[in-house]
């Protein structure tokens, strides 16, 4: 009787300790290392040779697993010369944003009931503030690179960029909602979805 406590107990903790939390495992505390709690290379450059000329370096649970739920997480953002980082949300955290480098034009828009924009534009060491879940972009609107580091109020922020979820999407969403809903024509659509497929 006491042997089937026992494994009854083992098998309790085996399942508690590979509990996901927030969709990430939760470590035996026994085995965690400094690493866990570590990210190296904030300081490099990410390429920004790409159709936005901009790029989001993470440092999240993903990257960091003692971050699991700590409620915090970070990103460093590389813009080109004119480089933006596309209108997206993130629905698990509001963003905090600090220039360090160039100039930014930054804004978000309020809820569907007033589609209110709010925008500024940000130089050295200024700071604007995302809420959670509403639609933002950061553009570089000067002529040299910027660099702005980012904190988010969640160990995984999640990012949904609107032009990739709505013409990028797979299976692709049909051309009549989609025409019908911006108001467009479907050839309109059609080449959106074209420039957004995911390639195989």
């Amino acid at each position: 009787m006491l042997q089937i406590i026992y494994c009854l107990q083992s098998l309790f903790l085996y399942y508690m300790m590979a509990a996901l939390v927030n969709g990430f495992v939760c470590k035996d505390p026994e085995e965690v290392k400094a690493d866990d709690f570590f990210f190296m290379g904030l300081d490099k450059p990410g390429n920004t040779d790409n159709k936005v000329g901009s790029v989001v370096t993470p440092v999240n649970v993903a990257q960091i697993p003692g971050l699991n739920t700590l409620g915090v997480s970070l990103a460093r953002i590389d813009f080109a010369p004119y480089g933006l980082n596309p209108p997206h949300t993130h629905p698990r955290a509001t963003e905090i944003l600090t220039v360090l480098e160039g100039t930014l034009y930054v804004g978000f828009v309020t809820s569907n009931t007033e589609n209110r924009f709010i925008t500024k534009t940000l130089h050295k060491g200024d700071v604007f503030v995302f809420p959670v879940g509403l639609i933002h972009f950061q553009f570089n609107i000067g002529d040299t690179n910027a660099i702005a580091i980012v904190g988010f109020g969640s160990q995984n922020p999640g990012t949904i960029t609107i032009a990739n979820a709505v013409f990028g999407s797979n299976p692709p969403i049909s051309d009549d909602v989609l025409a019908k809903a911006f108001q467009v024509d479907k050839k309109i659509v059609d080449y959106l979805q074209s420039q957004f497929a995911i390639k195989n």
